[in-house]
């Protein structure tokens, strides 16, 4: 297959334009040349000659030999604006926006069919990991059961500083801050918006749902406390933010990101620092394993220059799955094993939400349950704006109302499927 050449506009030139312009000048194979880069700050330095720079976003949009727009600006409204604009003139376009993706999905899948040109955006979800590509090409959607994994750098890392060094959550994060791999205000990644816009996009090339963020529940890390810290390490766990989603044996999607406790026989488990980890688990091959750096110029920008390789060859997202016609669950539906941490005052009024409870703990301060609750009512305890509580996740108890273990009806469903194919 023949290779053709690509004409790139870019849009951006931070850690990651930098990091892309460098990769692209190492691999001459690749036959994409950067012609113009769009930039905000003229008063900014810059480590390359100012004639490959304009300030006028027309010079790139309304340039008929650029044929591929890559976008790498943090504005996720503006980067709409441009990626619906170069769509809208025929051009290819890689970008790294996961907020934008999330908000604007169904509109940008219409935007490709009716332009008929492609969008790819392997770096919005785990920058050096290729899964999506993975999600599209390899996994039948009725043989999927379930995609898992830590999926923001940032949070990884505050949580690892927890574990390793026996420090606060507030100390990490400080730590955090000052070697940049946390904003001034790091609630996008702490308080979970940033997994989750990134699972909205995996559970649409994994399983076909196309959802907006807000039907995707998030509870971030920004909460958590000495208690469920050291029990923790009493019990030999790690605490993980986790983006989760899998198919139910009645066809309904589970989805959210939530804290969980990590035993040491999990992939998840060895996952440290800014890297990310990916499982995939589905009837036949069981559980898979994808790990990469999360964070970072180089990582990010790897996954870009496979967008723009993969473009060279014309190639675009199928959305293959999106003619299924899995919905989203139920938030009564979905049981729960949970560590809930609550003020004194609270411990006697949440026990009520429990449908079961293992373990109980109280201080003068402050108390904990361990038992199992539907995330409908996990959602009504933690949306109180009053009660001080923080939520770690242990297991899901049942799914859509049915108890995890899958039955073997469904496992012999599926063997008779791939009997019939092979036979035939």
């Amino acid at each position: 297959m023949s290779r053709k050449n690509l004409n790139i506009g870019l849009f951006g030139f931070g850690c990651v334009g930098y990091g892309l312009y460098e990769v692209l000048q190492k691999t001459p194979g690749l036959k994409a040349n950067i012609k113009r880069i769009c930039i905000k700050d003229k008063n900014k330095q810059r480590q390359i000659p100012s004639e490959h720079f304009t300030f006028d976003k027309d010079e790139i949009l309304f340039d008929e030999e650029i044929n591929t727009v890559v976008e790498l600006i943090d504005d996720a409204d503006a980067a709409f604006e441009i990626v619906k604009a170069a769509l809208q003139n025929g051009k290819a376009v890689v970008t790294a926006n996961k907020k934008m993706i999330a908000e604007h999905f169904a509109e940008l899948l219409q935007l490709q069919r009716q332009h008929n040109v492609p969008l790819l955006y392997e770096a919005a979800c785990c920058a050096s990991i290729p899964i999506i590509r993975n999600l599209e090409e390899y996994y039948d959607n009725d043989l999927l059961e379930s995609i898992e994994g830590i999926v923001n750098g940032s949070t990884n890392y505050i949580l690892t500083k927890t574990a390793e060094e026996n420090i606060s959550y507030e100390e990490a994060l400080k730590d955090a801050q000052q070697k940049g791999y946390a904003e001034t205000n790091p609630v996008l990644d702490t308080g979970g918006f940033d997994a989750k816009y990134k699972l909205l996009i995996l559970i649409a090339h994994a399983f076909g749902v196309i959802t907006k963020p807000e039907e995707i529940y998030n509870l971030g890390i920004d909460k958590l406390g000495e208690l469920e810290l050291n029990y923790a390490r009493e019990k030999g766990l790690k605490i993980k933010l986790v983006a989760y989603s899998e198919k139910t044996e009645n066809g309904k999607i589970n989805a959210f990101v939530l804290p969980k406790f990590v035993h040491k026989n999990d992939k998840l488990f060895s996952v440290d620092d800014v890297f990310n980890g990916i499982k995939t688990k589905s009837y036949f091959s069981d559980t898979q394993f994808f790990s990469g750096k999360g964070a970072g110029a180089y990582p990010t920008a790897s996954a870009v220059v496979s967008d723009i390789s993969a473009l060279s060859y014309d190639y675009r997202y199928e959305y293959k799955k999106l003619n299924q016609i899995e919905t989203l669950a139920s938030d009564a539906t979905i049981i729960l094993k949970v560590f809930l941490r609550h003020d004194l005052e609270y411990g006697h009024e949440f026990k009520r939400y429990f449908e079961e409870i293992n373990e109980c703990y109280l201080n003068y301060e402050s108390g904990f349950i361990v038992g199992t609750i539907s995330l409908k009512h996990l959602k009504e305890i933690a949306g109180r704006k009053n009660a001080a509580t923080s939520i770690v996740l242990f297991e899901i108890v049942k799914r859509d109302g049915i108890p995890t273990a899958i039955g073997e009806t469904v496992k012999r469903k599926h063997l008779g499927r791939l009997s019939n194919l092979v036979s035939n």
